[in-house]
């Protein structure tokens, strides 16, 4: 029996991983194809369409189309023909496309186009964001990424999660470090302002008291009129008239009046900026995470988790910080910080296995080309249980290093883990993926439960060879007078929260949560080394291009 291609429901055009899947069992069809020229000699194109790391080789006679037109190196092709074997002195193309007719070209001018046949450095591709993902290091990080997104609704649905979408905007520093951007149409509606004056002036004083003189001249010419109708000597259709006109002058005085108010600069009132008259009435910002929100949802509906861009204005330039990210972020009913844990394991298991089946061909040629052991870490991640230990007892490790690694961090009880701490506990100590917990509580935010010793709270960070903190979570303050005596320790205001309170005083449960840093997932799976060339638009000081 005859295969059949595999193709899109609603598209004449196949896809060349579904060629190659089907190999010689195609031969012999008749199909459409569609890609972008990788290279080229005499009547032979390697095209590519994205779908799968490998090209199909298009064979043009000269006859059939100019071959100078097609060759270039980025020119787009969509060609029928029929599917054929390849001679067998051809070891490289498991079928090919004997081309039949050309359907369209995308031509491209060589003495322009910044992407010509040769390698690039990541450096290099990273300036050219609108072209960079057709090549083929930036096509694979795609995939993997695209992979991983999929896994991770995969899991959550095969565990009854419910995805939910929380705000981009909110009112709410969710991590209480002010590294927030300020959404506002203040500054905006100034500019418009004050290019409005300076085309249209406003209104002198003069303008005002001529106005102001026709009101009255018109409310004088009412006033008669309606003497006369006491008489029955008015003439109701003038009068009407009359009645009309004063309120028109007095609409345009008022306009004129008003206008007289408009002054340049950001609204102020007692001195501060006037949030009053900003579009939403208050100081609001884009998220720096969707925790807070799914804590709502988390509330009522279970388990939840949601997938989306988060904000820092951090002024970080190192590999592993953007300033546009993507978070994964589940919040768990009645779940205390041991069921946190296992979660969190179980689901970056899912992810590395999910990429080992699923986006093979990707990873190994990103093995090839940038981290021969990218493939053997995520098979690690699968096969080893997670390491567990404290942050009393890291910091005890740590401090009993070999002098062979010494830290430029200093290591004391009550800092933060630096990157070259978090990657002396995975890749030298245990090597292994480790789960540190109970942290202390000042260096860690306010909603984290706060433990029995009143100096750690029940956090606990993933770290993983490589990268180092991948996932951050923790169990929730579920009481709310000790969640009010934690933020009054911190000073922050309380105010901002009393509907987050109000999830403790209304049916409060036990619960937890995490976020798993996506970009950070794709950086230790690609094995690439900068965080900017695994999102397709990398946001950080000074650069937000397109």
């Amino acid at each position: 029996m005859e295969s059949k291609v595999e193709q899109a429901d609603f598209s004449q055009r196949l896809l060349i991983k579904n060629i190659l899947k089907g190999g010689d069992s195609l031969a012999g069809q008749t199909v459409k194809v569609g890609g972008w020229v990788k290279n080229s000699r005499q009547c032979f194109l390697d095209v590519n369409d994205g779908s799968c790391l490998e090209s199909i080789q298009f064979v043009v006679e000269p006859s059939l189309y100019p071959l100078a037109d097609l060759k270039l190196t980025g020119t787009s092709v969509y060609a029928e023909g029929k599917l054929v074997m390849p001679p067998k002195t051809n070891t490289k193309q498991r079928i090919e496309l004997k081309v039949s007719r050309i359907l369209k070209v995308g031509t491209v001018d060589k003495d322009k186009y910044p992407l010509p046949k040769g390698k690039h450095s990541l450096e290099f591709i990273r300036t050219l964001p609108h072209l960079r993902l057709r090549t083929d290091t930036m096509s694979a990080v795609a995939r993997i990424r695209n992979a991983l997104a999929q896994a991770t609704h995969q899991f959550f649905h095969r565990h009854d999660f419910l995805y939910i979408h929380t705000p981009i905007i909110s009112t709410s520093d969710c991590e209480g470090a002010g590294e927030m951007f300020q959404v506002t149409t203040l500054f905006n509606n100034a500019e418009k302002l004050e290019m409005e004056l300076i085309k249209n002036p406003p209104p002198s004083l003069a303008d005002i008291q001529a106005a102001s003189a026709i009101v009255k001249d018109k409310a004088a010419i009412v006033s008669q009129l309606e003497a006369k109708a006491c008489s029955d000597e008015a003439d109701e259709e003038q009068l009407s008239a009359s009645i009309s006109d004063l309120t028109l002058a007095t609409q345009n005085l008022y306009k004129l009046e008003e206008r007289s108010k408009l002054k340049t600069g950001i609204p102020l009132k007692d001195g501060k900026i006037d949030y009053a008259k900003d579009f939403f009435a208050r100081q609001s910002y884009l998220t720096v995470s969707g925790q807070l929100h799914a804590e709502t949802c988390v509330s009522a509906l279970g388990n939840v988790y949601t997938f989306g861009p988060t904000f820092r204005a951090e002024h970080s330039h190192t590999s592993r910080h953007l300033a546009e990210f993507w978070m994964v972020e589940p919040e768990m009913a009645f779940a205390t910080l041991e069921d946190d844990m296992r979660w969190a394991e179980a689901y970056v298991k899912f992810l590395c296995q999910w990429l080992l089946d699923n986006c093979l061909a990707d990873m190994e040629f990103m093995a090839d080309k940038y981290d021969k052991g990218a493939i053997d870490r995520l098979r690690m991640v699968v096969s080893k249980d997670f390491v567990r230990v404290s942050y009393t007892d890291a910091i005890t490790i740590l401090k009993e290093a070999p002098k062979k690694h010494k830290f430029k961090n200093e290591v004391k009880w009550g800092v933060d883990l630096a990157s070259e701490h978090e990657r002396y506990l995975t890749e030298v100590k245990y090597e292994s993926p480790v789960i540190v917990h109970d942290y202390p509580k000042e260096i860690k935010a306010f909603y984290m439960k706060v433990n029995s010793d009143n100096k750690t709270v029940a956090a606990m960070d993933v770290i993983v060879p490589k990268v180092g903190e991948l996932i951050g979570g923790s169990q929730r303050e579920d009481c709310p007078e000790a969640l009010r005596e934690r933020m009054l320790e911190l000073g922050m205001p309380l105010e901002p929260y009393e509907w987050y309170f109000d999830l403790r005083r209304y049916g409060t449960v036990e619960h937890s949560g995490f976020g798993l840093g996506f970009d950070r997932m794709v950086l230790f799976a690609t094995g690439l080394d900068n965080i900017r060339d695994v999102i397709p638009f990398p946001r950080y000081p000074g650069r937000a291009d397109l």
